[in-house]
């Protein structure tokens, strides 16, 4: 099996079930982001929606129908033993195929975290049924180990959109919309991730230096990503001639290149965030929010206001007052 390195990248041109039993050890990937073949003709996509793939890289190698769950199983398998405990897998799917790698995922001890969906603006025109505009993306984790989740690594937890919402949590939503990217007159592959799309998932489930593996490379754009994002990364491709156009452009990427256009967000984390609580100040906290309801204000202003004075987040006072009226029922009842 030919490989190449590229800095402390390694890539493989073979196939990924042989390949990654071979060349990448037991536990040893952070983390996996893959797009697998889609198993309905994708070598005749033109055919279906009426592309130009004039600048297309010829030598997509599809996988029959018939062969979709043994393969999914397989590779899903393959992806199991590499990841580390505490690793994460997203695989990247259309609805056709869906099943079969979903019941690939339940063959595993992998453990579901989040079922994504990525909307792109357009779709595919259609006369007699609903537009389909959308991919499933499966974010799973190998258990045994502590995940990596960036909390605040694109958006701080108290940064506010125009409307008063948090940015954070409008960042972590299931549904994600993401353009897809046009190459118009540059070589590129049968089904490119974009790198908005790979950057937002490589950025919340991996650090600078983790190792981040795609079994698919296919246009390379997960590893050319992870590159940019100062990853290391490693991955297989069958096609010959897609896996020298992918060489060929990843070499080109400076390691670190896209962390200078990355968004810097604004955390301002409450002074004694994730300290414990001591009796004495939650009996503290229970007599101040008395005093601030007597004078009238509700309890989301005085939650709000208790967290200024507590160095606290407001669900971190709202807790803590349920905990608080809790133990001072228990000590009512153990003196009655």
């Amino acid at each position: 099996m030919k490989s190449v390195t590229i800095g402390s990248n390694l890539f493989y041109n073979g196939d990924c079930i042989c390949g990654s039993a071979e060349h990448i050890a037991t536990d040893s990937v952070d983390l996996i982001i893959t797009d697998p073949p889609y198993g309905i003709h994708g070598d005749r996509m033109d055919r279906h929606y009426n592309r130009d793939e004039e600048f297309v890289v010829d030598g997509y190698v599809e996988v029959p129908e018939e062969e979709y769950g043994t393969f999914s199983e397989r590779w899903i398998r393959e992806a199991e033993r590499i990841l580390r405990p505490g690793g994460s897998l997203y695989i990247v799917s259309g609805y056709t195929n869906l099943y079969h790698i979903l019941h690939a995922l339940r063959q595993t001890s992998l453990v579901e975290v989040n079922h994504i969906i990525w909307k792109y603006p357009f779709g595919v025109y259609t006369s007699r049924k609903y537009v389909s505009s959308h991919y499933h993306i499966l974010f799973y984790e190998k258990p045994g180990g502590k995940r990596t989740f960036n909390l605040e690594v694109r958006f701080g937890r108290e940064e506010r959109a125009e409307d008063g919402g948090c940015l954070n949590y409008l960042d972590r939503e299931d549904v994600w919309t993401i353009n897809r990217e046009y190459k118009p007159g540059r070589t590129k592959n049968k089904n490119e991730l974009p790198t908005a799309l790979l950057t937002k998932m490589i950025q919340y489930s991996s650090n600078e230096g983790d190792l981040v593996c795609d079994l698919f490379l296919g246009g390379f754009s997960t590893a050319i990503a992870a590159t940019g994002l100062n990853r290391r990364c490693v991955g297989f491709e069958v096609s010959e001639k897609i896996f020298e156009a992918g060489v060929r452009e990843t070499a080109t990427v400076r390691p670190g290149e896209l962390l200078e256009t990355l968004r810097c967000p604004v955390v301002r984390g409450p002074a004694n965030l994730r300290k414990r609580w001591r009796p004495e100040d939650l009996r503290r906290l229970r007599t101040r929010y008395r005093e601030l309801t007597k004078k009238g204000a509700t309890k989301k202003v005085a939650v709000e206001t208790l967290a200024g004075e507590f160095g606290r987040g407001r669900w971190a006072i709202t807790y803590a007052l349920e905990r608080a009226g809790v133990e001072s029922r228990r000590k009512k009842r153990g003196t009655e």
